[in-house]
């Protein structure tokens, strides 16, 4: 196990720690430790080579961004901090990067205040994160963005972001392709402002569009949703451009607590100007399980379709509560669906 003592760590200091060899006679790859004090890495980046574990103990602080680059088999854990506070002027600076990589974990530490995402994750799949906390305050600090990914794992995590908590997309920027297979559970998520669930903005509208396909969102509590813009209002939100379809997404046991300014759900395909060269395809099989709301519930719950083309279908609402009654009709809960929609459905299941 190699030690990194509190200090300025040099690059050739990291880089000669991440590249050396396993140790004598063991199976395990060496473990870079960072012990307990403060750690401020020279250029602020620690590229983590495959196979390696960086952990992070309790008590200490690792001032940088730790990014996993074209890397697999590597785990990020521990009990300390992982601190980007300082860099105000530097958006580009994520807590945690994970690109085009597999087989990689996080679990365990804390982030506090990326200029950006706390864990950003771009064309990667068998991604594990695992009792994650994060508290970010500036403008696109998102919590966990996933872009063309898939097999994603997050479990037991506590965001409060001022952006959206977490987000799934389809193509951006380098990374190409479909997302799918991803799940979010056992989590508490506390959005500053926009979405606490955000779906479907992204994706390769020059080649027809992505697919994101098979979400499950179960046992979360959403304790806040403040957004100033009614264009992304919405807790649980999928909004799909780029001809994009989303489709086979649950959200099961999500208990909502009153917020600040939005609405319960938004289901839209929509053309975004600011963000989308063209509209969405498609938002089908959308399932609302047991999900419990106790708030206003003023603004209109969005149900839309975009044309008759461009629809939304298939969404079920079964024991939807809202403020202690079982919602059976889309007037009593306060949902304006439009005619390019489907199937919209809400179900009582005695217990």
């Amino acid at each position: 196990m190699l030690f990194l003592k509190p200090a300025i760590h040099r690059k050739e200091d990291i880089d000669r720690l991440a590249n050396s060899p396993l140790q004598p006679g063991g199976a395990e790859p060496e473990v870079i430790y960072f012990g307990p004090g403060m750690h401020y890495l020279e250029e602020t980046i620690f590229r983590i080579p495959s196979g390696k574990t960086v952990y992070i103990a309790g008590g200490a602080i690792v001032v940088g961004s730790l990014v996993c680059d074209h890397v697999q088999d590597v785990t990020i854990r521990g009990r300390g901090v992982l601190y980007l506070s300082d860099f105000h002027r530097f958006s580009a600076f994520r807590g945690v990067r994970i690109m085009f990589s597999h087989h990689i974990s996080v679990e365990g530490i804390v982030l506090l205040d990326p200029p950006h995402y706390s864990i950003y994750i771009g064309k990667s799949e068998h991604i594990r994160i695992r009792n994650f906390k994060s508290f970010s305050t500036r403008g696109w600090s998102d919590g966990i963005d996933m872009m063309s990914s898939s097999h994603v794992e997050i479990d037991d995590v506590f965001l409060r972001t001022s952006d959206d908590c977490i987000a799934i997309y389809g193509s951006r920027w380098d990374y190409k392709g479909d997302s799918r297979c991803i799940t979010v559970k056992n989590s508490v998520l506390w959005a500053d402002v926009a979405h606490a669930m955000n779906i479907g903005g992204h994706g390769d509208y020059r080649r027809g569009g992505d697919l994101i396909e098979d979400i499950k969102f179960s046992n979360i509590d959403i304790l806040e949703h403040h957004e100033p813009q009614p264009g992304y209002w919405g807790a649980m939100n999928i909004n799909v451009g780029d001809n994009n379809t989303v489709r086979n997404v649950c959200y099961e046991d999500i208990r909502v607590e009153d917020f600040e300014l939005g609405q319960l759900v938004d289901l839209r395909v929509v053309f975004n100007e600011k963000y989308n060269p063209a509209a969405g395809k498609k938002i089908e099989n959308i399932e609302f399980r047991n999900v419990t709301y106790n708030g206003r519930n003023e603004n209109k719950n969005r149900i839309y379709g975009f044309n008759p083309e461009r629809t939304v279908g298939g969404v079920t609402f079964t024991n939807l509560r809202i403020n202690g009654e079982l919602i059976r009709s889309a007037e009593q809960g306060n949902f304006d669906i439009n005619e390019h929609t489907y199937g919209i459905q809400f179900r009582i299941e005695e217990s």
